[in-house]
Parts: structure tokens; sequence; C-alpha cells
């Protein structure tokens, strides 16, 4: 895929409140300083986009991006911010649930995982909740550029059979690094991909 245009709609407090023209919609998420404005960045090519900072939760609305007019690119806030006060996490949480839950125009939610540690708890937490409410879900793993081609695959297994103790099978990841570029054109692939799923369905409704 070619991204051509890109533009920044608006940001949103609710879910109720965003854009209700139907076009597919791929949110990203992690947990907080995962690395999800780098790489927004790096995909689409708009240095700055994003707004990048050292300070954790610094996304704290739902942002949507149009892409190619065609399809939304959604940056939802980050979870798990321990110095967010409590009233303010539980906002961060109703907003993030009523999006992924409520939002039929919702493509996927690519989860980001930051491949230097090990599975988080609130990383597994998060993935159960979107199994248990039938929220679709890939795995991105971010800062791949930050370890070695061997320690980098012991992680990514180590984390994947953590969550195959819950999970029968596991859907597609991407390992990515928003400083070496790698995995940006295998995500966008996947985008285009589904893409021409979801335009070859809705001609043949219509026929």
């Amino acid at each position: 895929m070619n991204i051509k245009d890109v533009t920044f709609i608006a940001s949103y407090q609710k879910e109720s409140a965003c854009p209700k023209d139907g076009r597919p919609e791929f949110a990203f998420i992690g947990r907080s300083n995962v690395g999800k404005s780098s790489l927004i960045n790096m995909l689409t090519n708009k240095k700055g986009l994003a707004k990048v900072s050292v300070t954790p939760g610094k996304t704290q609305l739902i942002n949507f991006f149009e892409i190619n007019q065609s399809w939304y690119l959604v940056d939802l806030p980050g979870y798990g911010y321990a110095r967010t006060s409590k009233d303010t996490k539980k906002g961060f949480q109703k907003m993030i649930s009523d999006y992924l839950t409520d939002r039929t125009s919702l493509v996927t939610a690519f989860i980001l995982i930051d491949c230097r540690h090990e599975l988080q708890k609130i990383d597994k937490e998060f993935i159960e909740w979107c199994g248990e409410n039938e929220v679709p879900f890939n795995l991105v793993f971010t800062k791949a550029d930050k370890l070695g081609k061997n320690v980098l695959q012991s992680n990514i297994t180590t984390i994947k059979k953590e969550l195959l103790k819950t999970w029968h099978e596991l859907p597609q990841d991407f390992v990515t690094s928003a400083e070496t570029r790698d995995g940006r054109d295998d995500i966008l692939n996947f985008i285009s991909n589904v893409m021409v799923e979801i335009n070859t369905s809705n001609s043949e409704n219509v026929l």
C-alpha cells in the first residue's frame, strides 16, 4: 500500500462522537510508552503526525486520521499509566472499552507490545479482555532494533508461549521498528489486503 494522503480529522472524548461514515477503521493501542506514536509516524511517513513524548500517557483522546480518503487510522489512548489519576484512568478505560466494543466500523485493533521485555501482566489482561469481548486484534511487537536477532526471536517466542497458555491460537503478528522501518510494508500490506476483501464484499452485496 502506498499512503498518498493523510488527514487529521479530529480528537474525540467518546466513541459516540466519532465519525459515522462507515469507513473501515484500524486502531492502534498499547500500554503507555510502547512506541505507538513513533510507529504511527513511521507507517504514515509523517514525522510528528502523532505526538511523540518521553512522558507516558500523552494520548488522552481518540484521534482519527483519514488515510487515502478510504480508511481511518485510529490512535487510542495508552492503557496502564501508573501516574495517571484513578479518575482519569477510569475515563480512559471507559473510552477505550466503549470504542472497542461498540465500534461497528472497527476492522482490527493492533495491540503493541514492547519486545524487549517479558509479557507484562497488563498486556496479557488486555489481550484476554479483547478475547472475552470478541474484539478483533493483531499483535505488533515494537522496538525490534533494540535487540539482536537471536534475543529478539527468543523474546517473541516466550511472549507467544505465555499467551498460548490461554489461547488456542494467536492472530497474525508483526515485528516492527520505527527506527529501521522494519514491519512497515507488512502492516500496510495486511491493511491493503483486508481493504480489498471489504470492497469485494461490499460490491457483491450491492449486486
